[in-house]
């Protein structure tokens, strides 16, 4: 079987961001990349119930505050399952528990092809 061209192909890919622009462009990107997207979802709340609903992720990007409520709870629950995760944020890294120190970083405005990157450990 040939290599796909689309760096993202045949990964699931779960998207937690409650700004709907920011997301949209990000799904559009990894899905011409080849991603299938979970979600999004918008809230704490939403991302644990789409977690719980999909037995096999490749790969979350988070953003940290939803709607005032911080994101961890879903990092706990990836790391648990061991799904590699990114923070896409409009925080600072002082604003990540030392527990999430080595997780990828990435503040906003981002480039959805250098999040892919993180993703794919490239």
């Amino acid at each position: 079987m040939a290599a796909s061209t689309k760096p993202l192909a045949e990964r699931r890919v779960l998207l937690v961001e409650d700004d709907y622009f920011i997301v949209s462009d990000m799904a559009r990107s990894f899905e011409a990349d080849g991603a299938e997207v979970v979600g999004p979802a918008a809230s704490v709340a939403d991302a644990l119930a789409l977690l719980a609903g999909t037995p096999h992720l490749d790969a979350a990007v988070l953003d940290i505050n939803l709607r005032g409520e911080m994101v961890f709870p879903v990092a706990e629950a990836l790391e648990a399952r061991g799904v590699p995760f990114v923070f896409a944020t409009g925080y600072d890294r002082v604003a990540v528990p030392p527990r999430y120190a080595a997780v990828a970083h990435y503040e906003k405005p981002v480039e959805p092809a250098a999040i892919a990157r993180a993703l794919l450990g490239t």
